[in-house]
């Protein structure tokens, strides 16, 4: 009997045991799971982010109010830009999105990482490499004057003492501080700056030359200046450190040149005298 008792007392051990055991098992089991599916969803995140430099997506930033750089066509946002992004986009054997906002959020945009880079027309200067890393130039630009027929301002020196219009956030907007004792009126559109002109809210508009064609073309008794207010470059923006991506958009802009289908689509463009 008392061997009995003692059989069954061990088999009682034994059986805790070996529940402990597996009940150990289990725990290390479930940790390692969970730590090989956490691994796996960093792994995943790290791969998204690489995704704007090594295929997959790119996302572009622009403000689609300045023809023919970026504009609206319909649904679409076309233009300089948009063929050379897309252009891009194909020899890097990735997926183009454009997306349209302020041109003054822009910078901010790249710079959060909520897009890879912006086109927008923009000009390359000391202010915006601090914030950003610039492409290749691939366009020569300059700043104009637009004023309506008749008018007294025949140079950039009659800016001075002068209401002028500029759109926020572009180079115009930037240079414009440094005209003496001019009242620098600021629009969200080139546009709009162009019909305070047409309305005689003020004497002149600062922007870029190829928008400003359009402009005048569309908008009679208006006209250019002869004298350019700035003479300047664009390139493609992309987030400061983000030099995978910046080397092989530099690549695509090379071939593009070379190959001569970036001054093509620019022709496309630029048309208007």
């Amino acid at each position: 009997m008392k061997k009995n008792v003692i059989a069954i007392a061990a088999a009682v051990c034994m059986a805790a045991v070996l529940t402990a055991c597996g009940g150990t098992g289990t725990k290390t089991e479930t940790t390692a799971k969970a730590t090989e599916k956490a691994g796996a969803e960093s792994t995943a995140a790290e791969t998204k982010t690489a995704e704007s430099a090594a295929g997959g997506k790119l996302v572009m930033v622009t403000n689609a109010e300045f023809p023919p750089y970026e504009y609206h066509n319909n649904n679409e946002i076309v233009g300089i830009d948009a063929e050379i992004a897309k252009a891009i986009a194909d020899k890097l054997g990735m997926e183009l999105e454009i997306q349209d906002m302020a041109f003054d959020s822009l910078i901010p945009a790249v710079q959060s990482g909520k897009a890879d880079f912006t086109a927008a027309g923009m000009t390359v200067n000391e202010d915006r490499k601090k914030n950003v890393d610039f492409t290749d130039t691939y366009a020569k630009a300059a700043q104009v004057i637009i004023v309506k027929e008749g008018s007294d301002i025949v140079n950039p020196d009659g800016l001075e003492g002068k209401k002028v219009g500029v759109q926020t956030g572009t180079t115009g907007d930037i240079y414009a501080d440094d005209i003496k004792d001019a009242a620098v009126q600021r629009f969200n559109k080139g546009m709009d700056a162009v019909m305070a002109l047409t309305q005689d809210k003020i004497d002149a508009v600062v922007i870029d030359r190829e928008p400003a064609t359009v402009f005048v073309k569309d908008n009679t008794g208006l006209k250019i200046l002869d004298e350019a207010f700035t003479e300047e470059e664009y390139a493609i923006a992309v987030k400061k450190g983000n030099t995978e991506l910046l080397e092989k958009m530099n690549g695509a802009i090379k071939e593009l040149k070379d190959s001569g289908e970036l001054q093509k689509i620019i022709d496309k463009y630029i048309t208007a005298n």
